[in-house]
């Protein structure tokens, strides 16, 4: 998923130099991208949570805590690696082309206090145990999930419903629904879900919230987090007692095939790894793998 960028930067960043690699903050997200975005967009799929994030902050900076954190590492003339970080959520890392990158943003932020890293497997691994001799502070492994990619749609076997699009009548049943797929998502019971991010939904800005109709609702599909070319699937999410029918497969196909209808050229989703079930229905209507990503939490100070 090569794509080309030509973006040049307007303003000189910060910096400072850790090992080998020398570090640059951005005070915006148009400085960043301008800096980053070839490195980004040459593997997009794979960077689809860094750049999504930047998409969200572009369009509505209020909805996050603080000051973000846009951070690239430059080995010689190149960036080698970036990370950023929206307050109160976690580090999220890109890929890593000079391991060095590493230890310079445990230095970056090892002051910031950061909830956790989200990152490819096996750099959240090494940074968070840099974390953890750096500033003393215990890390765990709380989720690893595998990133898919999908440019075609295999439609799955006829399956009664259509598709269509969550509409203000559908408020509550997107609360309740969102609440339950967080719930069951981290094995616990969570507070209700907040009116403004239901809002948010049916809005349709930045995101939209699809679901499979048969005679009512059965099952849903999020799509949003936007990158340049593709664009971010999911919540998925059937009720117990609606599941077994096919419907998540529908409205994950038909939701899929609505983007790439629409002109993206391609779609991505995560699944988790301990969901193996998952990971075949997506399969089944043409989700490729590309790799797998973990979750760190960081004992706080």
């Amino acid at each position: 998923m090569a794509l080309p960028d030509g973006r040049r930067g307007s303003q000189r960043p910060a910096r400072w130099r850790v090992d080998t690699v020398r570090l640059e903050r951005f005070e915006t997200v148009a400085d960043y991208l301008a800096r980053v975005g070839s490195f980004l967009s040459d593997r997009e799929a794979e960077h689809n949570l860094v750049l999504a994030t930047c998409s969200h902050l572009k369009a509505a900076p209020e909805l996050f805590a603080g000051r973000p954190d846009l951070i690239a590492a430059i080995g010689g003339f190149r960036v080698v690696a970036t990370a950023i970080r929206t307050p109160p959520l976690n580090i999220v890392l890109s890929e890593v082309d000079d391991p060095a990158a590493l230890a310079a943003f445990v230095e970056a932020f090892a002051t910031n206090n950061p909830a956790g890293l989200t990152g490819p497997a096996e750099h959240a691994a090494t940074f968070s145990e840099l974390w953890s001799a750096r500033t003393g502070r215990g890390h765990r492994l709380s989720k690893t999930e595998r990133l898919f990619g999908l440019t075609w749609v295999e439609r799955p076997a006829t399956v009664r419903g259509v598709l269509r699009a969550a509409v203000r009548s559908d408020r509550e049943l997107l609360a309740a629904w969102l609440r339950a797929y967080e719930s069951e998502t981290l094995g616990r019971e969570v507070a209700p879900i907040a009116a403004a991010t239901i809002d948010r939904w049916l809005a349709g800005r930045g995101r939209t919230m699809y679901l499979w109709d048969d005679g009512g609702p059965v099952s849903m599909c999020g799509v949003g987090g936007a990158t340049p070319h593709g664009i971010r699937v999911g919540p998925v999410y059937t009720p117990r007692e609606l599941r077994n029918h096919g419907y998540a497969g529908a409205c994950v196909a038909a939701a899929s095939q609505a983007q790439l209808d629409g002109g993206r050229s391609y779609c991505f989703l995560f699944t988790d790894l301990a969901n193996p079930a998952a990971n075949h229905l997506f399969e089944a209507i043409g989700y490729e793998e590309i790799r797998d990503i973990a979750m760190y939490a960081f004992d706080r100070e």
